[in-house]
């Protein structure tokens, strides 16, 4: 099992605050971790449907801040579900993991539908993906899971306060600064930040697993037939 470090700048403030919530959270102690998990998933699936609607509703920008709260929410207290009940599971981290960078392409996809920009989803989802592939690759060569300074919690942080400042602009009237304007040049600056820390990341995962990764797999493929 790879070791935890995580780098964020929030986390320390974030995660024990949500953490303290679980004893009062009515979870009954048989209540499967898994279950946390799909309640996770399905609070992203709403917190994307609302940025998907900010642009034309004001009320949905407020519906993403609250689904990617409860999504966060569920985050946070999954792991603290399973070890204070002791259903600790190698499936169920599994379904952490594998769930945690789909939240991020609905929430992506969800902004280039209120945008009518779906050629930008496209490459966002791209880049999403391939910074997740090159953390979970880098994560199995040297025994660490790795968070950057700025990971899952500032990213959703970020899109926590751009649902909430695209419900306040539909009382503006100020045409520059227009639901769909305000979140196409912030959609545009979340791309362009990670296409630049892309190629940066990857050179250092290389470099780092280089460094520290134990010897390399020269095994030949087993053919089964």
């Amino acid at each position: 099992m790879s070791a935890r470090i995580s780098h964020s700048l929030l986390d320390p403030y974030v995660g024990p605050k949500l953490q303290s919530l679980y004893p009062r959270l009515p979870i009954p102690t048989g209540f499967p971790p898994e279950g946390i998990v799909l309640i996770g998933h399905l609070s992203a699936i709403v917190g994307a449907i609302g940025l998907a609607y900010s642009t034309t509703y004001w009320w949905a920008g407020v519906l993403a801040a609250i689904g990617i709260v409860g999504n966060h929410l569920a985050d946070c207290v999954d792991g603290t579900h399973a070890r204070s009940t002791g259903q600790c599971r190698n499936g169920g981290e599994l379904l952490d993991h594998f769930t945690d960078p789909l939240s991020f392409a609905y929430y992506l996809i969800g902004i280039g539908v209120a945008c009518a920009r779906l050629d930008l989803a496209l490459v966002a989802v791209v880049c999403l993906f391939a910074i997740a592939v090159l953390t979970n690759i880098k994560a199995k060569l040297i025994g660490e899971f790795t968070l950057a300074k700025f990971g899952p919690t500032e990213f959703k942080a970020v899109l926590c306060l751009l649902g909430l400042t695209i419900a306040g602009s539909h009382a503006s009237w100020n045409q520059l600064a227009t639901p769909t304007g305000i979140l196409t040049i912030a959609y545009v600056g979340l791309i362009v930040i990670g296409l630049v820390q892309l190629p940066i990341q990857l050179v250092r995962s290389v470099r780092e697993v280089n460094r520290k990764g134990g010897a390399p797999d020269t095994s030949q493929w087993q053919l089964i037939d």
